[in-house]
C-alpha cells in the first residue's frame, strides 16, 4: 500500500487537526485536557516509538526471533519534502513484546524516493547471489508520483536483516503504464522450486513468477470488482484441523460502499503456483470492523524455527485512510501508529461445508496477565454497572438466554453513563458501536460494525480486547472478529452490562489486565 508520501497525506498540522478532534473534557476531568496530562498510548498493543506508522510488512523468522518490519515516516511532524515512508523494523521472540531496531530499509537514497509496501524473504538457497540466508526485500517505489511510475525495487541485507542496501536504482519489476501497480508479496514456491509474487493491480492480484528474485515474469491475475482498489495482497497454504489444505488469497479492500467491511478480503480455494481457484466468487473477511487495515498473515515456528501448518499469525494497522492523522496519540504522547493484537489464524469448517479462518489473540499473551479478575455468572435485565474500572484489559463471557432480543457490554462507560462503547448482539447480527464515545470517524457514517448471528443458538461467546484507544471483539471463539479504533476520556473506566428486550446470564466472566 501507498505510504505517507508527499502527496501529503500529512498537510499542516497533524496534532492540530487531532485536538480539533476531541470534544470539551467534561468538568469533573480537571482544568486540564486528559490529552495533555496523560498518555493514550496503548498498554498492551504495539505502538510506533515516535512519529508515524502504516502498513505492517510481514514478519520473518530470521536468528531465532521474528522481524517485523512497518512503514515509518519518520518527519511525520515536519512534513514538507522529506514526508514519506521508510521501513522500520522491530523483532520478538513471542509477539507481544517488541524491541525496537530503529530504521532498516531507509527512504530517499536513490531517485525514487521513499519506500511503500513489499515483503521480505529470507533467501535460504541464495537464489538471487547475495549470499545463503540473506533477506530480500521486494518493495515499491513510485519516482514520480501519479506518472503511472510505481515499480518493485530490490534492497537486500547480509546482516540478518537489521540494515539494507539498495539493488541499484532499477526496477527489478517495471511499471507496464497502469496507475496501480503496488504491495508485492512474495513466497517460495518449494515444489517447483521458484518464487511467486502477487502484486496488486487495481482490481486485480497479478500473478509473477521468479528463480532469482531478479527477474519476474507475468503468468496470469485474479479479478474482482465491487470492493474498491485491492492492496496489500496475501497469498498462503494453510491446513485445517480435518486434514483439509487450502490456499488462501487475501486482500485489504475497502467494501464500505457496497454495505461490507473496509479491512481484509480472503477467498479460499486452489493454486497451482500460477492461477487460484477460488471456493466461492465473494469473499469473506478476517475482520467485520473499520480499523484493521493493510493486514499480513506470516509462519508461525517453534522456538527451533519449526513450522506449524496449521496455523498462521496475523497482524493489521488499527487505522483507516479515511481519518488516518485523527488521533489524540499525536497530543498526548508525539505519534501516530497502533497495531492489532497479534492473532493466531486456523483454517475451521462450518456446518455448512464452507471453510473459514477463525481469528485469536496469540497464546503468548497469557505470559504478561497482572491481574484477574473472576466475577462468575452475573444475571442481568437490563443494565448492571459492575464494580470495576479499567482503561486497558481483556474480558471474557459467554452469554446465555432463552427470550431475548439483545445483550452485551458497556465497555469505557462513563461515571454518569452517557459514554460508551457497545459490543454484543442483536437480533441476527453481533456489532461493535462505538457512537457513544469518541472516535476518529468525524462522518458519523461509520459507527456500528456489524456480523452475521444466529439468534436461535441463544447464546453467545464473546472476548474482547480493550485498550486506550482500541476495542477488538472476537465473536465465539474467533468465527467473526471487529476491531476499531475509539478514544474514550481516560476518566470513562467503568463495565456494565445490558439486556434488551429479557433476561440473560453472563457466564464465567473474567477481566484480565496485562503488564509488558
Amino acid at each position: 500500500m501507498r505510504g505517507m508520501t508527499r502527496r501529503a497525506l500529512f498537510a499542516g498540522s497533524a496534532a492540530g487537526t487531532a485536538a480539533a478532534l476531541l470534544p470539551a473534557v467534561p468538568a469533573t476531568a480537571g482544568p486540564k485536557s486528559q490529552a495533555a496530562c496523560a498518555s493514550y498510548r496503548a498498554r498492551y498493543h504495539f505502538t510506533v516509538p515516535d512519529q508515524w506508522k502504516n502498513d505492517p510488512q510481514r514478519p520473518v523468522w530470521v536468528g531465532g526471533e521474528y522481524h517485523y518490519y512497518y512503514l515509518y515516516n519518520p518527519d511525520y511532524f515536519t512534513g514538507g519534502t522529506t514526508a514519506g515512508t521508510a521501513w522500520r523494523l522491530a523483532t520478538s521472540t513471542d509477539l507481544v513484546r517488541f524491541t525496537d531496531r530503529g530504521i532498516a530499509v531507509p527512504k530517499d537514497t536513490t531517485p525514487n524516493g521513499d519506500v511503500w509496501s513489499g515483503s521480505a524473504v529470507v533467501d535460504t538457497d541464495n537464489t538471487a547471489g547475495f549470499g545463503a540466508g540473506a533477506v530480500v526485500v521486494l518493495a515499491t517505489m513510485e519516482p514520480v508520483e501519479g506518472a503511472n511510475t510505481q515499480a518493485q525495487y530490490l534492497y537486500y541485507s547480509t546482516d540478518g536483516g537489521r540494515t539494507f542496501t539498495h539493488h541499484g536504482t532499477d526496477p527489478v519489476l517495471a511499471n507496464p503504464g497502469v496507475r496501480d501497480f503496488r504491495d508485492p508479496k512474495v513466497i517460495r514456491d518449494e515444489e517447483r522450486g521458484r518464487w511467486v509474487m502477487a502484486l496488486a493491480e487495481n482490481n486485480k492480484v497479478g500473478f509473477y513468477h521468479s528463480a532469482d528474485l531478479k527477474a519476474w515474469t507475468y503468468v496470469g491475475g485474479f479479478v474482482k470488482d465491487g470492493i474498491g482498489v485491492l492492496e496489500c495482497p496475501d497469498l498462503f497454504r494453510i491446513t485445517a484441523g480435518d486434514g483439509t489444505v487450502k490456499w488462501v488469497l487475501g486482500v485489504s479492500a475497502n467494501g464500505k460502499g457496497s454495505g461490507l467491511p473496509n479491512t481484509y478480503a480472503y477467498w479460499t480455494g486452489a493454486f497451482d503456483g500460477t492461477t487460484f481457484a477460488p471456493d466461492a466468487s465473494e469473499p469473506q473477511w478476517l475482520d467485520h470492523g473499520w480499523d484493521w487495515y493493510g493486514a499480513v498473515t506470516f509462519d508461525k515456528r517453534d522456538s527451533g524455527g519449526r513450522l506449524d501448518e496449521g496455523t498462521r499469525y496475523a497482524i493489521g494497522w488499527l487505522n483507516n485512510w479515511d481519518y488516518a492523522n485523527f488521533t489524540p496519540t499525536i497530543d498526548s504522547d508525539g505519534f501516530n501508529g497502533t497495531d492489532s493484537i497479534v492473532r493466531e489464524v486456523t483454517l475451521k469448517r462450518a456446518a455448512s461445508g464452507t471453510y473459514y479462518l477463525a481469528a485469536r489473540p496469540v497464546a503468548a499473551l497469557d505470559s504478561y496477565v497482572s491481574r484477574t479478575v473472576h466475577l462468575g455468572d452475573l444475571e442481568v435485565d437490563g443494565t448492571r454497572v459492575l464494580d470495576y474500572r479499567g482503561t486497558a484489559y481483556e474480558v471474557t463471557c459467554e452469554i446465555t438466554w432463552d427470550r431475548l432480543t439483545g445483550a452485551g457490554l458497556q465497555l469505557r462507560r462513563s461515571p454518569d453513563g452517557v459514554r460508551h462503547i457497545d459490543a454484543g448482539v442483536y437480533g441476527d447480527y453481533a456489532f461493535l458501536n462505538r457512537r457513544p464515545t469518541a472516535n476518529p470517524d468525524a462522518s458519523g457514517r461509520w459507527q456500528e460494525s456489524k456480523s452475521p448471528f444466529d439468534p436461535s443458538a441463544r447464546r453467545v461467546r464473546l472476548r474482547i480486547l480493550v485498550d486506550r484507544t482500541s476495542v477488538e471483539m472476537f465473536v465465539d471463539d474467533g468465527r467473526y472478529v471487529h476491531s476499531s479504533e475509539v478514544f474514550p476520556y481516560l476518566i470513562d473506566d467503568r463495565l456494565a452490562l445490558f439486556t434488551i428486550g429479557g433476561r440473560a446470564v453472563f457466564r464465567d466472566t473474567v477481566i484480565r489486565e496485562f503488564t509488558l
